[in-house]
């Protein structure tokens, strides 16, 4: 195979990628092998690839790989989500540039456009996952609301219902007067905000004074039904029993008495609006006091309001600031930093609401959930965040599960002319249920209820909706599949998801849905700002594809990646994922470009450098095994890394390199080819494209055979003392190439080493070669002229006869004297200063004495070098 003289990504993934595809290496189906097993976290289905999707997909695909390398039957099922609010939205948005309202539409002319909407974007995220290398089982695909899926959700919101763990009932929700639905806390998203408290003047009925109230929402007034204040506020005791005059409203409330209220906040008054504050509708419950709901769904004032109708609450709190000043109600102003919830996918302030939804009690389903994960059974990586998922699961609030949208799955729950409901997976059965209540019903006379379910109702469900394990719970697939391995996903979602899918997992198999989950980092730019599109702070990840190559970006994505911290992302990784792609590339074309004579005999420097590297490399893929198992992939990586660079590439190629145009000998060339073999699988998961390529080179291959099923090199035991000898081998051709450096002399002029102490001739044929030397020789006393350095506790002499002016020489040896004797001496004077010795730890002490050996140890050779010189 011709070898280009550059890597070129472009020519390569395409070619690679079809190749795996055609010979269906990314299928799995069950069989004797050990499952490994990831489901995608599937993304939203209005999505394109973000840099957070290209690091979690990154992450997903080197286990993958990493796992069909080991033998395992691996398994990684794609598939995207619905999106209930985001998908809406889009189609919203798209029908209202068409100059159409959703209003005008009845629900199935709605869901016609938003189903055309899903054909046309639905696909682009996992075509460009592609891009990336994704080696996911395509023929799997899922989608939450396709068949399968949709009546696994179905089946569970009944049972659930069955089981009387689901209730509809009005309760004070999150409501979001943009996308005009209901949201779960944990879609709420609370930011720090520069807002104003108010302070307003609440006449007291009946007299002359004044009752002052601070409150940040003044538009909220028309909704008051109660002042209240703690009864153990010594300041507001002479309101006890009261009533007083709501400003401008006039409407006369109670004074109520209740330790909730923060004596040291504002005035101690508080006012009380039980539809618009859920600590304000638990006073009211519990005072049994009217509610007036003053706002539309969209944050407009309603009628109710009998104010400022129809105005958005915003312009209201402007304009109502200005009518309490005119009526001289307005007591002052004040700056205040307060926290506001908005809603996570529209961006706006949330509306607290009184509503009629449907909930699920999370109780149960909490205390199932929890034991497993902090047990250990089922390990978080890292695992601080336990204690995020441990604080949410003992503080947990029933789930609000339905959304007042039409794009989702339809709650199942068919009303009755005369009252009450019954839940059904279809209308049929609805109907059979309806009938027991009443014979004479017929289906005209059911109404299905309007609302569709929470999207994470649907992917809570996903690690056994998409083995069918729902609707087929003893089917070959989920008791092969399930529970899955690893799970990777980001802890922005470890109360949405990750917990529900544990609570959903031992509700519905009695088992964990996966054994690990990885937590990867938020990716954020050099500023350390999140990525977003409106900041513009994000690159295209297709763009950094097209210019560093997919194996570029991913080695730079893993550079900076460890688990649970944020990512940095520089784009200079990705050029430093790309030059280590030249490095692979260029080594190969080196080693491919010897001839090979079967006839030489090995040098004896290029079978210890065989014997060498065969341990270095056996030590890299124990330690590569033993942070795999930790989950510490991007360690795993640099290890490879370094290996290759360092030890494989300026050490090893060095080593045996032949001459210039001469061969090398068969034996050193075979296991050279096999190193690079080894070093490829073990690259392989974290650079699939080049790695194929270069291994698909080199040997002659058969149609089907790939780099991708081939297995990781294994295990083999390691001479530890042996390595660390070599690391003085390296210490002593170092030394040597620091005195060419320093003085100039080419590599082709050959040198002469001697040693004074202690030397392993065993590796003499290495040093030999990597110096380029005439003879290793032992002695006591080295040449005049000779430059000396010290390996540990030996001394190597290069005798440099008349390749040095003797001057020079003379003089940087006096000044570095002077300089070693200053040192010695500042030693010196700390070891024989008495309160020094007695109050410094052993360490620092003999840290000092080592200071003074060495210090003694260089200028005793100094003197010697000088001394030999000046004969």
């Amino acid at each position: 195979m011709e070898i280009a003289s550059k890597y070129n990504p472009a020519e390569v993934e395409g070619k690679w990628y079809q190749y795996w595809l055609d010979n269906g290496f990314f299928k799995s189906k069950p069989d004797g092998r050990e499952p490994y097993t990831i489901v995608i976290p599937p993304p939203n289905v209005t999505g394109v690839l973000h840099m957070g999707h290209m690091l979690n997909n990154t992450i997903q695909d080197i286990l993958i790989r990493r796992a069909r390398m080991l033998g395992k039957n691996a398994c990684w099922v794609p598939g995207t989500d619905h999106a209930s609010i985001a998908t809406e939205a889009k189609v919203v948005n798209r029908l209202a540039q068409q100059g159409i309202k959703k209003t005008d539409l009845t629900r199935d002319e709605f869901l016609k456009h938003a189903w055309e909407w899903k054909e046309e974007h639905g696909g682009i995220i996992l075509k460009q996952l592609r891009k990336l290398g994704a080696s996911c089982d395509w023929d799997r695909t899922a989608f939450t609301m396709d068949e399968k899926r949709s009546e696994s959700v179905l089946k569970v919101f009944v049972d659930l219902f069955d089981k009387g763990l689901i209730y509809r009932g009005v309760r004070m929700v999150n409501w979001d007067p943009q996308a005009l639905t209901a949201l779960s806390d944990e879609e709420v998203i609370y930011k720090e905000e520069h807002s104003k408290l108010f302070y307003l003047r609440y006449k007291i009925e009946g007299e002359d004074g004044y009752a002052v109230v601070a409150t940040t929402r003044p538009e909220t007034i028309m909704g008051d039904t109660a002042m209240c204040i703690n009864p153990n506020d010594p300041k507001n005791q002479h309101l006890k029993g009261k009533k007083v005059i709501v400003p401008l409203v006039n409407r006369v409330i109670p004074v109520i008495e209740d330790d909730y209220v923060d004596i040291e906040f504002g005035t101690g008054c508080l006012k009380v609006t039980p539809a618009h504050d859920v600590n304000d509708y638990m006073l009211g419950e519990k005072y049994n006091l009217p509610s007036i709901d003053i706002f539309n769904d969209n944050g407009t004032l309603s009628e109710a309001a009998g104010l400022y109708i129809g105005m958005d609450r915003f312009d209201v709190r402007t304009q109502i600031e200005k009518d309490l000043e005119a009526a001289g109600l307005l007591e002052k102003v004040e700056a205040y930093e307060n926290k506001v919830g908005y809603s996570e996918r529209t961006n706006v302030p949330i509306e607290p609401k009184l509503s009629m939804q449907w909930f699920l009690k999370m109780e149960h389903l909490a205390q199932i959930a929890l034991t497993p994960v902090m047990n250990d059974d089922l390990k978080f990586y890292p695992p601080k965040f336990k204690n995020t998922y441990r604080h949410w699961m003992e503080n947990i609030k029933d789930w609000c599960i339905s959304r007042q949208l039409w794009w989702g799955h339809r709650i199942p729950a068919y009303y009755l002319p005369e009252g009450g409901y019954v839940v059904a997976e279809t209308p049929e059965k609805a109907l059979e249920l309806a009938k027991q209540k009443n014979p004479a019903l017929t289906m005209d006379d059911l109404r299905q209820d309007d609302d569709c379910l929470d999207t994470w109702f649907s992917s809570w469900l996903w690690p056994i909706s998409l083995f069918d394990g729902i609707n087929n719970p003893d089917n070959e697939e989920i008791n092969y599949y399930y529970p899955t391995s690893d799970l990777v996903t980001g802890p922005d979602i470890i109360f949405f998801w990750v917990a529900r899918m544990i609570m959903a997992g031992y509700e519905y198999r009695g088992d964990m849905p996966f054994k690990n989950v990885y937590f990867t980092g938020i990716v954020r730019d050099k500023l350390g700002r999140k990525m977003s599109k409106s900041l513009g702070n994000s690159p295209d990840p297709l763009l950094l594809i097209e210019q560093y190559g997919a194996d570029g970006v991913r080695m730079g994505l893993m550079m900076a990646a460890p688990a649970g911290n944020d990512i940095p992302f520089d784009e200079a990784l990705c050029e430093q994922g790309r030059n280590f792609n030249n490095k692979i590339w260029n080594a190969f074309r080196l080693i491919k470009g010897w001839t090979v004579d079967d006839t030489i005999a090995q040098p004896e420097a290029s079978a210890t450098a065989v014997k060498w590297f065969k341990m270095q490399l056996d030590k890299t893929i124990a330690e590569v095994d033993d942070l795999f198992s930790k989950y510490r992939l991007s360690e795993a990586m640099m290890v490879i890394y370094k290996l290759f660079w360092d030890e494989f590439s300026s050490w090893y190629l060095e080593m045996i390199k032949p001459g210039y145009q001469l061969p090398i000998d068969k034996e050193t060339y075979q296991a050279t080819l096999g190193f690079f073999d080894a070093l490829l699988r073990l690259l392989h998961p974290f650079m699939p494209f080049i790695t194929e390529e270069l291994w698909q080179a080199l040997e002659p291959r058969k149609e089907g055979e790939s780099l991708m099923v081939a297995l990781m090199p294994e295990v083999a035991p390691v001479d530890e003392a042996y390595l660390e000898s070599f690391e003085i081998v390296k210490e002593i051709v170092s030394g040597v190439r620091t005195i060419r450096l320093q003085k100039n002399i080419p590599n082709k002029e050959e040198l002469a080493l001697q040693v004074l102490g202690g030397h392993n001739d065993a590796f003499n044929p290495v040093i030999a070669k990597m110096c380029n030397l005439s003879e290793i020789t032992k002695t006591d006393d080295k040449a005049a002229g000779a430059v000396s350095f010290l390996v540990r506790t030996t001394e190597y002499a290069v005798p440099l006869g008349n390749m040095i002016n003797v001057e020079e020489e003379l003089a940087k040896l006096e000044e570095e004297l002077k300089y070693q004797q200053g040192f010695l001496n500042s030693v010196l004077k700390k070891l024989s200063n008495e309160s020094f010795v007695s109050k410094a730890p052993a360490k620092v002490i003999d840290m000092e004495r080592k200071k003074q050996a060495d210090a003694e140890s260089k200028i005793k050779s100094i003197e010697e070098s000088i001394a030999a010189l000046k004969k």
